[in-house]
């Protein structure tokens, strides 16, 4: 009944999660705005707080300013499409929210939230906290340790998808989670710009890894390896070593861990009530404060939640499967 379970949340990758899952069939107030991302975003918080009952919570942002990894590689994430209009106008909302909320928002110019959650996640266990890292991606896997795990929102009927150091090195064929970073370097990643190699996919990168542990390792025993794969490394070596760098997640970011500023609190009821007020939520005013004289029939966002769970399961490259509830992991100290 003590242990201190954190769950930290990286917001963009559930932002996005709650825009594509309403793409087809959007949500708007009065007023003509477009409310789906916050709405799903909020119904995701509001089931991870009740299902899972956290002890603490932070909700990680990127920095909008340019971090280290452009400095070392400017094209670093230069494929990405600008953000969409209705996430840009609904990122301030759903931040007032969650300061209501009294849920705390961690940001730091320079770093991503990767770089945060790492960072926390490392400064959490020390303080013997039992951590959960809330993210699709797969580039949180190498921060998965003893106590910190990954925790992948459920899809469909589905329940969340718990990753740890087993599951971590089943997945990639690896000795230790930190491995995923090797895979990485050499397989890139094309959501970020991380070229890697060219010619080694998921599969020769795995490979090599559970053979060589390393990129570095590799390069010293390039000699023994096929003439197609000696080739691809010489030509391609420093952009090898960039690639790693680019995937390392940054776990020395300068934050202040505040245990008492994580701990759940009471939200602010009456200026939470009144947000959802202007964005047509009556009946997340009924979810979050238990109230039973809402009109839900006047309520568009009523009949919402259901095409919420519906909808999110078509949201593309994301792989969900079954795993323990969260609740029956313990501490391994």
């Amino acid at each position: 009944m003590n242990e201190k379970k954190l769950f930290l949340i990286d917001a963009y990758s559930l932002i996005y999660r709650s825009y594509y899952a309403f793409i087809n069939n959007p949500m708007y107030n009065s007023k003509g705005f477009n409310t789906s991302t916050i709405f799903g975003f909020l119904i995701f918080i509001d089931e991870l707080l009740k299902n899972q009952r956290p002890t603490h919570i932070a909700v990680a942002f990127d920095s909008e300013k340019p971090t280290f990894r452009h400095e070392i590689y400017p094209n670093y994430k230069s494929n990405r499409l600008i953000t969409p209009e209705e996430i840009r106008k609904s990122v301030p909302i759903i931040k007032e929210i969650l300061k209501e909320m009294n849920i705390n928002i961690v940001e730091f110019n320079g770093y991503e939230a990767d770089d945060i959650i790492g960072t926390m996640a490392k400064q959490a266990v020390e303080k013997k906290f039992i951590v959960f890292m809330v993210t699709p991606d797969k580039d949180y896997c190498q921060l998965v340790d003893k106590n910190i795990f990954i925790y992948k929102p459920k899809k469909s009927d589905n329940g969340p998808e718990i990753l740890g150091i087993n599951e971590v090195k089943e997945k990639f064929s690896i000795d230790h989670p930190e491995q995923v970073i090797e895979i990485l370097a050499l397989w890139g990643d094309s959501s970020d710009n991380i070229p890697g190699v060219p010619g080694i996919g998921e599969k020769t990168a795995k490979k090599l890894i559970s053979d060589y542990k390393s990129v570095e390792n590799l390069l010293e025993n390039i000699d023994k390896l096929s003439p197609k794969i000696q080739n691809v490394l010489s030509e391609n070596e420093n952009t090898l070593l960039l690639s790693k760098k680019l995937a390392t997640i940054n776990k020395s970011v300068p934050i202040d861990f505040n245990e008492d500023k994580l701990k759940i609190k009471n939200y602010n009821e009456q200026k939470l009530k009144e947000i959802f007020n202007e964005l047509n939520f009556k009946s997340l005013i009924k979810r979050f404060f238990q109230t039973t004289s809402i009109d839900e029939s006047i309520d568009v966002t009523y009949k919402q939640g259901d095409l919420f769970e519906q909808n999110i399961s078509k949201v593309a490259n994301i792989e969900y499967n079954n795993y323990n509830d969260i609740n029956s992991i313990k501490h391994n100290y």
